[in-house]
């Protein structure tokens, strides 16, 4: 499991926070790390996500091509050339509210 851009910003706060609230010298370094390591997981993450999001929308383009194009060859072979282009049925007995 690849962690989220937000996680990482969250858990980079959570380091520096640490950091500036350390008594000793150690944990404040070791705690400035952690969340420099965690920013440029950020980084990672966000660039991982845009190509997700990029990559969704090309499929999503992809099988709208391919739903028009079965709708396509559906009326083609149909032997109502009309078949899908009529609005909705009224039924004449209907009552309008």
């Amino acid at each position: 499991m690849q962690p989220s851009a937000d996680l990482c910003r969250i858990q980079e706060a959570f380091q520096l926070r640490r950091a500036a609230n350390a008594s000793l010298g150690n944990v404040r370094s070791i705690a400035e790390k952690a969340a420099a390591a965690w920013r440029a997981e950020a980084l990672f993450a966000e660039g991982r996500e845009q190509r997700q999001e990029q990559l969704r929308l090309v499929r999503a383009g992809e099988l709208e091509s391919e739903r028009l194009a079965g709708e396509q060859l559906d009326r083609g072979i149909s032997e109502n050339p009309d078949r899908g282009r009529a609005g909705p049925a009224v039924h004449p007995d209907a009552i309008s509210v």
